[in-house]
């Protein structure tokens, strides 16, 4: 199926799904579009006041979580509350993000957009992921970009950009390191048969996303937006059909199918070669469990 929209969605009845960054843009529309199937949705973001309003705007069973991904200590208050409260969680999608960002760290010392939109999401997925093991139908969506393949690599010998800044090289870094993260965890939950992982990205969207883009870019993107970019519900598409679908299978990644995924359907999309590499996933995998200090409940392979 090429066209698939939300209406594809099937019954979410029953089904409680957490999305990060879910009061704006591509965050808000995979939350509103899942609370309209029926799914009990859970807003994780960083300013609850905002998260209200957006709920507000929703119909169905959605509430808000307060969750900063800059902070390990924020995501483990965050992962404690979520687990009080649900003896389950059916949908994990690892959705907020920062692009393109001036300089800056974490709360913990991390480079801003590696810290953000990658090690922040590893932790909370490791520190919820025993809520969604042994579900069925389980699903863990982690959103990445077309920008992984813009010089993205893993700068191992300089990995929080303390030598040297790249806005767009950090970027690429942090998305490259989602796809290394979801297919490492795919193979790690591949044995226990029930939660999968899948990735996914929006193709080119008209979000809040490239807010931090440089001043001498947005005229020519201003004028670019209209013939390349989709909406945030057409971007929001992807994650859809990879939290929903049933025949998703864990390891795949989601993007539209137009020209150079940069608009149109949601289908199966191929990532860089370097994401496929089993070494840089299980090394990233190592490295991130030694920075945030958090280890999953599902071994290495051999």
């Amino acid at each position: 199926m090429t066209d698939w929209t939300t209406a594809d969605i099937p019954d979410q009845t029953g089904r409680t799904a957490v999305i990060t960054g879910a009061n704006t843009g591509l965050g808000f529309e995979t939350a509103k579009a899942l609370a309209a199937g029926g799914a009990r949705v859970v807003l994780a973001v960083r300013d609850t006041e905002k998260g209200a309003q957006a709920a507000a705007k929703m119909a169905g069973d959605v509430d808000v979580q307060q969750l900063d991904l800059t902070s390990l200590a924020s995501i483990r208050s965050a992962a404690d509350a979520l687990k009080s409260r649900f003896d389950h969680i059916d949908l994990l999608i690892n959705n907020a993000g920062v692009m393109t960002t001036p300089k800056g760290t974490t709360a913990d010392g991390f480079e801003l957009q590696f810290g953000t939109n990658h090690l922040g999401h590893f932790a909370f997925t490791g520190l919820l992921l025993d809520k969604l093991l042994d579900v069925d139908g389980a699903r863990i969506v982690t959103v990445s970009s077309n920008g992984h393949k813009m010089g993205g690599a893993i700068h191992w010998d300089d990995l929080q950009w303390e030598r040297s800044y790249s806005r767009m090289g950090a970027y690429s870094q942090s998305k490259l390191a989602n796809l290394l993260f979801t297919y490492e965890l795919q193979r790690r939950l591949a044995p226990r048969g029930k939660t999968i992982a899948v990735a996914a990205h929006p193709g080119t969207s008209s979000t809040e996303l490239g807010r931090n883009l440089p001043a001498a870019l947005q005229p020519a993107l201003n004028r670019l937006a209209p013939l390349l970019a989709q909406s945030p519900a057409a971007g929001a598409l992807p994650t859809l059909r990879a939290a929903t679908d049933p025949s998703v299978l864990g390891g795949q990644y989601y993007g539209p199918d137009g020209i150079g995924q940069q608009r149109g359907n949601p289908v199966v999309v191929a990532s860089s070669n370097q994401s496929y590499d089993m070494a840089l996933q299980r090394r990233l995998w190592t490295v991130s469990e030694e920075l945030t200090g958090v280890t999953f409940p599902v071994p290495v392979l051999s």
